[in-house]
């Protein structure tokens, strides 16, 4: 018997790469695709492609004789990237959308998963740090996130034509703030909770770090094993329609780096910089449809993920080290 086939886009990125783990595990046949390798350890996939997803020959190559197709590939970041390079992310984005779902169409894919953001959510729903959860049916009358939400709205519109004028088999994920091991933390392309755990990492006990904003805004944060089954149930599901794929845990950003100077062991000060971008002040998932269509939600708490989080991205942050001055030996 022949095994399943799917091809995962992104595949050298936080999600991308566990992604391709977990199918491997699943007895898939993984075809990986990105414009890099891993950055932290090798791929498992059987072949894996280095190549600019912009180029629709690319996709179309990329996209033969695979009959799952995860699509996560996208040039995105923490909030300081995604809110100064609005023309570079839309123009990069809906080129590899555009151009990979019609390369689906054309190899005939039978399945084909996008990923999507609460980015999509309107503005206007997101004012307050007690947000109320937000339901999929929120996302219009539409207000997204400058450059990188309103591209991601767009193409799920277009997973939405492609699965009502042609039949495809669509899906479209919906990530809220998703973390782990494995995932940038420097750079400018770290995600709050990563960036978090350098600061705490490379920080003495008793010292102060800076915080961007003034620490009240809330999100919840999914941890990323629940992520990527989330993936697969949700590609696996009759569901066409968008759904959320988060934790309803919704904590504040001060409340985040309490936890995590509380795994370090570290007492830290916090330097609260307002200047800095934030994002919407609130933003929480409404898990409602996720259960009914799956039967199945995210169960990690934060807390608990953020431990093998920190464990690694302190690892990573000792390593780069300086080694302390030593005399050569005679």
């Amino acid at each position: 018997m022949s095994r399943k086939s799917a091809l995962v886009t992104g595949a050298a990125g936080f999600i991308g790469h566990h992604l391709v783990k977990y199918l491997v595990r699943k007895g898939y046949d993984v075809r990986g695709a990105d414009i890099k390798p891993p950055a932290f350890e090798a791929s498992p996939a059987s072949d894996f492609a280095i190549c600019d997803l912009r180029d629709f020959d690319n996709c179309r190559a990329v996209t033969a004789d695979v009959e799952e197709i995860y699509h996560l590939a996208a040039d995105m970041g923490g909030i300081g990237y995604i809110s100064g390079s609005h023309a570079t992310i839309a123009i990069n984005n809906t080129l590899i959308n555009a151009h990979m779902i019609q390369a689906a169409k054309k190899n005939n894919a039978k399945r084909f998963l996008f990923s999507s953001s609460a980015c999509i959510y309107p503005l206007y729903l997101q004012t307050k740090p007690d947000v109320t959860p937000l339901r999929e049916e929120d996302a219009w009358p539409a207000q997204p996130e400058e450059g990188y939400g309103l591209e991601k709205l767009f193409m799920e519109k277009l997973c939405q034509y492609f699965h009502e004028d042609y039949g495809m088999e669509t899906r479209s994920v919906r990530f809220h703030n998703v973390y782990g091991p494995l995932g940038t933390y420097d750079g400018g392309r770290e995600k709050a909770p990563a960036a978090i755990c350098r600061k705490i990492a490379l920080a003495q006990d008793g010292d102060t770090i800076e915080i961007w904003g003034d620490g009240q805004q809330t999100r919840s944060f999914m941890y990323v094993d629940d992520c990527v089954e989330g993936i697969f149930r949700i590609m696996q599901s009759d569901h066409a329609a968008p759904l959320n794929l988060g934790t309803d845990e919704l904590v504040t950003v001060d409340q985040l780096v309490d936890t995590v100077a509380a795994i370090a062991g570290k007492r830290v000060g916090k330097a609260h910089d307002v200047s800095k971008p934030q994002g919407v002040r609130g933003r929480n998932s409404d898990n409602t449809r996720l259960r009914e269509v799956l039967g199945w939600e995210p169960t990690m708490m934060v807390r608990d993920g953020l431990v093998p989080t920190y464990a690694w991205i302190e690892a990573q942050v000792r390593a780069e080290a300086p080694m302390p001055h030593a005399i050569a030996a005679e």
